[in-house]
């Protein structure tokens, strides 16, 4: 009742504490930094052949990456460059990748957005750098065509010695356009 009575003006409100929505998935850039720089340690003392990926300049979030097609595969004897962009969120958002390197390939755009399930729905914060350029690798040679992001490829896959072709005409072309 006293309330009731209370002089409005006079009345001071309490205000509450305000928590995270989720204190779990909450990541200062202090702590994204620390864990970039470790996952940069770690692939260089990896010894995976076929993968390497740096940040660029001064920007821990911005990596350039490279990926060699492997052995026995139609992608035998290429080397793609990516970009990987790290949210503020990383690790608990995956990051950004792109293909700089044309490629052609069912599950690459012309854009060089990859379709891959680790970089959208089915991504882990126990993923690191490494799994993804070794994800992508993987892909390479073993693409879903079921989900294809350029159906061309898609249709061609199954004639592989068609497919070589293609691959190297691209390849081969975008190499002499990037030493121009």
């Amino acid at each position: 009742m006293a309330a009731a009575n209370a002089n409005p003006n006079t009345l001071t409100a309490v205000p509450s504490p305000k928590k995270p929505a989720n204190p779990a998935k909450t990541v200062d850039t202090h702590s994204v930094i620390k864990r970039l720089q470790s996952e940069l340690m770690s692939l260089m003392m990896s010894g995976d052949s076929g993968i390497s990926a740096f940040p660029e300049e001064d920007n821990i979030l911005c990596w350039k990456g490279t990926i060699a097609g492997s052995k026995d595969t139609v992608f035998e004897g290429t080397e793609y460059k990516l970009s990987l962009a790290f949210p503020n969120e990383y690790p608990f958002k995956p990051p950004t990748v792109k293909f700089e390197t044309a490629c052609f390939h069912p599950n690459v755009d012309v854009h060089g957005n990859i379709c891959l399930d680790i970089l959208q729905d089915k991504w882990s914060s126990a993923y690191d750098v490494r799994t993804i350029l070794l994800s992508i690798q993987s892909l390479l040679g073993e693409p879903n065509i079921s989900s294809p992001l350029n159906s061309q490829a898609a249709a061609l896959w199954g004639n592989q010695e068609e497919y070589r072709r293609m691959v190297e005409k691209l390849y081969k072309t975008t190499m002499e356009i990037s030493k121009s």
